[in-house]
């Protein structure tokens, strides 16, 4: 397996970086690795933030760490003040790269981390509930990552057109597979994408990965969609995706790959390939090669085909467990989201096991209500929570955005009649000009409790 030195040697072409200077690159990684090693030699390697906000730099730092076995944390330069005092209580770093807006309290002298055969890379999620946790991965969880990949797709090279955060597992990744099989990358902020500023590239020779809230964005400019359907495969993951935005896709023969994967995998270990979304298809795919999910039931026994159940994952790219604890079990990781294999062995997710709602006595998924919601095409987004309700134990509540000023809630309501079960369609409805969303997508339920029990307490008459 190719370390980070042997990958940075293997980059002999001027131009991997598209956009940006390469022998910066190269040079900035290269001293940088120098001053760290220098430092290792006196003790133990050094703690390392990386909150780089110039996508050089961060990236650079990011292999100059790993290559010199420090331990690396990936981090977020726009967390509040707050966020930032968390993540230093929890680290207790030794170097800090990259300025911060805020200035934490610096904590007291620390005992150093133990140093492992492979540099710990800890990458960042929780963020949306407001609970920052580092996963712990490593070099080689990475790697398996990224051969899981290649093997899947038969591909030698990647080339990636990243427009996600570097610090998040989904953009880490997109540098991952062009830096380690010495493919090409570019790297641009998403403003800059739907703005038209699409630089001069071949797309069928591209991946481009996207959150339905990018893809639902890019769809509206006939322009970016035209350019979009130009790329060998755009992945879909980070959130659940509505139909309506993979019908418009479809109809435009965009090349969208759905994806299953977290911060925890090391990113995605289901792919749908692009050839059976055009046909028709909607699931997370097959399993990647690295990775293998199995489906159990609350007693843990093993579930056929089209059995509903609790995922569990067996893969290389397994996280270790979350900083500084590591798991006991590294061989599986059970996650919170419920779904099923069917008979061609594709992955299909039912729901969040923990968003799922009980309301007299009825077991409710909100995937599944706003999948219908969606489909009136009344509301431009949509989330549906459960509120505590002493008669009912909890009441479906739906959190939404009108598409048109003037739509109503009953007129929604109207429509899903002969969609859904009575006690499937939301009691509140809760008008918002947008939704909380992180930059993948992901919904901060937290806040949605808080602006339903608003609402509630004050509702508009």
């Amino acid at each position: 397996m190719q370390q980070p030195l042997d990958c940075l040697n293997n980059l002999t072409q001027d131009d991997w970086l598209i956009s940006y200077n390469s022998h910066q690159f190269n040079q900035i990684a290269q001293e940088l690795y120098l001053k760290l090693t220098h430092l290792s030699a006196c003790g133990t390697p050094p703690k390392i933030i990386i909150a780089e906000r110039e996508p050089v730099q961060f990236l650079a730092s990011f292999i100059a760490a790993c290559a010199a076995n420090c331990p690396v944390f990936l981090c977020n330069p726009d967390w509040g003040t707050q966020e930032w005092q968390q993540v230093f209580d929890l680290v207790q770093p030794d170097i800090i790269l990259g300025k911060l807006p805020h200035s934490p309290t610096l904590p007291l002298p620390h005992s150093p981390l133990p140093t492992p055969h492979s540099p710990l890379i800890m990458i960042p999620t929780g963020g949306s509930s407001g609970q920052i946790k580092f996963a712990i991965h490593t070099w080689e969880t990475l790697i398996a990552s990224v051969q899981g990949f290649t093997q899947y797709f038969q591909l030698k090279q990647v080339n990636s057109f990243c427009i996600l955060p570097l610090y998040h597992v989904s953009g880490l990744m997109q540098f991952m597979r062009s830096f380690t099989t010495a493919g090409k990358l570019v790297i641009q902020p998403f403003k800059a994408v739907e703005s038209g500023q699409t630089l001069n590239i071949k797309q069928p020779d591209f991946f481009i990965s996207l959150v339905p809230t990018q893809l639902q964005r890019l769809l509206q400019n006939p322009e970016l969609t035209e350019w979009l359907s130009q790329f060998n495969t755009v992945f879909l993951g980070g959130a659940p995706a509505w139909n309506e935005v993979l019908e418009k896709a479809r109809f435009h023969r965009i090349r969208l790959a759905l994806t299953y994967g977290m911060t925890e995998t090391a990113s995605q270990i289901a792919t749908l390939k692009p050839d059976d979304f055009l046909s028709g298809k909607i699931s997370s795919g097959q399993i990647l090669p690295h990775a293998k999910v199995i489906i159990r039931n609350q007693q843990g026994e093993i579930l056929k085909s089209n059995q509903i159940g609790n995922i569990n994952i067996h893969a290389q790219s397994l996280a270790l467990g979350y900083y500084p604890i590591t798991r006991e079990n590294q061989d599986i990781f059970q996650v919170d989201d419920l779904g099923f294999l069917d008979d061609q062995g594709h992955l299909n997710i039912v729901g969040r096991n923990s968003d799922k709602i009980i309301t007299g006595g009825e077991n409710i998924y909100p995937a599944e209500i706003e999948s219908a919601i969606q489909a009136t095409q009344m509301v431009a987004d949509i989330c549906v929570i459960g509120i505590p309700d002493k008669h009912w134990g909890q009441v479906l509540t739906a959190i939404y955005i009108p598409k048109e000023s003037d739509t109503s809630a009953l007129k929604i309501q109207t429509l899903l009649k002969d969609k859904l079960s009575k006690f499937k369609i939301p009691k509140y409805w809760i008008p918002q000009q947008n939704l909380p969303r992180n930059s993948q997508g992901k919904i901060n339920r937290q806040q949605l409790q808080q602006i339903a029990t608003e609402f509630l307490e004050n509702p508009i008459t």
